[in-house]
């Protein structure tokens, strides 16, 4: 499932090529026609994230909602668009590019109020100014839970998956079993200013890096990871591979139904 940096960086090229501008919107598909008719030839004022969610507003009112889920992609491309092939749920067309949306597991149309209570239900989103990491420490710090799971629940943080829980957990050398009730303030701040950084530097490149400079396949003298998600990585599918950091193997494990990596001499579990 596509991570929250995605999603901010869709909403950015989104605005970049199509805001400000009457656009056509249409379903080739068909299965969002009455909503593609409600906002075709109106101008598309602004599109943003919030965690997995992305929102796309109209001039009049009404707002795109899309939640990729699984196997939903955007993709946006410049130029004139070539005959819709496949299941297009939704095409945007401007002046300069179109945009076509497949397998996303919602597009629907809401309004103002429905969109508040979509982010009323969300957690804090490292990529949103708006954010208040105060709030996500006090629903970790009352929890029993494994910060491991709280990580990534939406409703305590938004836009969080499995590669950067993984990660920032593994560089704030926190076991991902620990209960969020033995979480300090302390550690949750440095785990925090972690995932903002790490998550802008995702939307810069697109790519999620999280090893530092002394890690990297140069330093170490290693080879480049090969992987489909791309990018330097300490835990995040490597079990049974030496840690960067120490030469431990990683582990992983199932927690609530979602791989766990990390690396258990770096992450003592205290």
């Amino acid at each position: 499932m596509p991570e929250g940096h995605t999603l901010y960086r869709l909403a950015s090229d989104l605005n970049a090529l199509f805001a400000c501008q009457p656009v056509e919107v249409t379903s080739p598909q068909g299965r969002f026609s009455d909503g593609a008719a409600a906002v075709d030839g109106h101008v598309l004022e602004v599109a943003e994230s919030a965690g997995k969610h992305l929102f796309i507003r109209f001039d009049h009112g009404p707002i795109v909602h899309v939640h990729l889920g699984l196997i939903g992609a955007l993709a946006i491309q410049e130029g004139v668009p070539p005959p819709a092939v496949g299941a297009v749920r939704l095409r945007i067309v401007g002046r300069t590019a179109y945009a076509d949306l497949r397998g996303a597991t919602t597009c629907e149309l809401i309004d103002a109020d429905q969109m508040a209570v979509i982010l009323a239900r969300l957690g804090a989103d490292p990529l949103r100014p708006d954010a208040d990491p105060d709030k996500a420490y006090a629903r970790i710090h009352k929890s029993t839970k494994a910060v491991g799971a709280l990580l990534m629940d939406q409703s305590v943080l938004a836009g969080v998956g499995n590669i950067f829980r993984a990660e920032a957990l593994f560089r704030a050398r926190l076991h991902p079993l620990t209960p969020g009730v033995k979480v300090s303030k302390r550690r949750w701040e440095r785990l925090w200013f972690d995932l903002v950084d790490l998550m802008d530097y995702g939307v810069q490149t697109g790519r999620i890096d999280t090893v530092r400079p002394e890690h990297e396949p140069e330093a170490m003298g290693r080879p480049a990871r090969i992987d489909d998600h791309g990018g330097e990585v300490y835990v995040y599918r490597r079990a049974g591979q030496p840690c960067h950091v120490c030469g431990g193997l990683i582990r992983t494990r199932l927690l609530e139904g979602r791989n766990l990596f990390w690396c258990p001499t770096c992450q003592r579990r205290r």
